[in-house]
């Protein structure tokens, strides 16, 4: 079977990894890819919007599977359109995708549902926005309806950052259309961590708990990022919280979404703040995490290719994920300046070195290649990933290949899987 995986960051890296493990893969193609995925498969220079270029060309070579790594081509219907011309792709139609492209849609299907959220007000007027925010007070979070690359939330902890939220987002248009709706909410205090599902329709089947370290800086400081790293599994999520995800976010969802006949096929992932126990949905995503992808996939000993299948299928009733029980660590080397500006095409050393180092995987995400050298072409460039008999070893591996790797002005979170380690 051919494959295409749409998308060129850390997660469509390991993705293209997962599938090349595959016996039953005869070739992959990345779109664009980066320079990680140039090795093990065939780049495209299609840009991940460019729906018809991309079912064009899937049509073309025969492709027999295509999985979408982020979320603006799911919001912008390439389901539909692959779906319309015949093609398999795994993923939520655009209806669906709304989950994710749209804050709004999201809190209300959650309202339906009868999953629990935080308390919100929406507006398309900023000074009713503001009136509520005055009205509420802060510790409070303004966030962007539209999709805003990852960077529409911000969470105020003075009524002025709260107040210059909004006219960011209402007023200022600094993330374009997606500012046109504002969804205010409470502010949920914990630790935060990711529920990754795949669902068919009817069937959710649930991956082992992951964490994200969204802000830049150590001890969750800074601004907020696409996120700094990952580890799995996450011991915030007990056993027991675990089941009571799955009865009261997940399956509600996705039997919600069939019941209005609008069936969830895909990934979907529960951004869950937990405090004591106790747990709220901050949000979904329609795709795998960013960087939660990489530690899932290195423990994921089932083949990718047959989960995928049998959700595109309907058949996921069939399927039983097997795990590997180590714990696996990602940690994030971003480009000077990030999530702010950055310089580009800066030569990255070490990546050989890194490549020789037991159970450490580095997955490219702002990579190129520049005449047989690796640059840098983005704000998060490596996941340096590594797995080992608990999260102690695994962020010892981690660190130390992210030690061997390097490039002038790169940074990096040095406290990523401690939350782990203080349980």
């Amino acid at each position: 079977m051919k494959i295409l995986v749409i998308g060129g960051g850390g997660r469509e890296h390991s993705l293209v990894w997962k599938f090349s493990q595959s016996p039953r893969v005869e070739k992959i193609f990345a779109a664009p890819g980066n320079a990680g995925t140039a090795s093990l498969a065939e780049n495209v220079a299609i840009d991940v919007e460019d729906v018809m270029a991309l079912a064009e060309f899937a049509q073309a070579e025969n492709i027999g599977m295509t999985v979408v790594g982020p979320e603006a081509p799911l919001v912008l219907g390439i389901v539909d359109e692959f779906k319309k011309r015949g093609l398999r792709i795994f993923g939520p139609d655009k209806f669906a995708a709304q989950l994710e492209g749209s804050k709004k849609f999201c809190k209300e299907a959650m309202i339906r549902f009868g999953v629990p959220t935080a308390e919100y007000g929406e507006f398309t007027d900023p000074e009713a926005a503001k009136a509520y925010i005055r009205e509420k007070g802060v510790p409070i979070v303004v966030k962007a309806d539209g999709l805003a690359a990852g960077k529409g939330v911000i969470v105020a902890r003075t009524l002025e950052e709260a107040l210059d939220a909004v006219d960011l987002m209402m007023v200022a248009r600094e993330f374009g259309d997606a500012g046109d709706v504002l969804v205010v909410e409470e502010c949920l205090v914990g630790e935060e961590a990711s529920f990754l599902a795949f669902c068919d329709g009817k069937s959710v089947v649930p991956m082992d708990s992951s964490q994200d370290h969204k802000p830049a800086l150590d001890n969750d400081e800074g601004p907020n990022t696409g996120g700094m790293g990952a580890y799995s599994p996450a011991p915030v999520v007990t056993a027991e919280l675990f089941d009571e995800v799955m009865e009261t976010v997940m399956k509600p969802m996705v039997d919600g979404m069939a019941r209005e006949g609008t069936p969830y096929v895909g990934i979907l992932y529960g951004g869950l703040m937990i405090d004591n126990g106790k747990f709220k949905v901050l949000e979904f995503n329609c795709r795998f995490g960013d960087p939660e992808c990489q530690p899932i996939l290195m423990r994921l000993k089932s083949d990718l290719v047959d989960v995928l299948d049998a959700a595109i299928d309907g058949k996921l009733d069939q399927i039983e994920l097997e795990w590997d029980d180590r714990a696996t660590v990602c940690v994030v080397m971003a480009s000077e300046g990030y999530p702010g500006s950055y310089p580009k095409g800066v030569e990255i050393a070490g990546l050989d070195v890194a490549a020789k180092l037991a159970d450490v995987v580095v997955f490219h995400a702002g990579t190129r290649l520049n005449g047989g050298k690796v640059v840098t072409s983005g704000g998060r460039v490596l996941g340096v990933t590594a797995i080992g008999d608990g999260v102690a070893q695994a962020i010892e591996r981690a660190y130390e290949a992210v030690k061997v790797v390097g490039w002038p002005g790169a940074h990096y979170r040095t406290d990523i899987g401690k939350k782990a380690l203080n349980r």
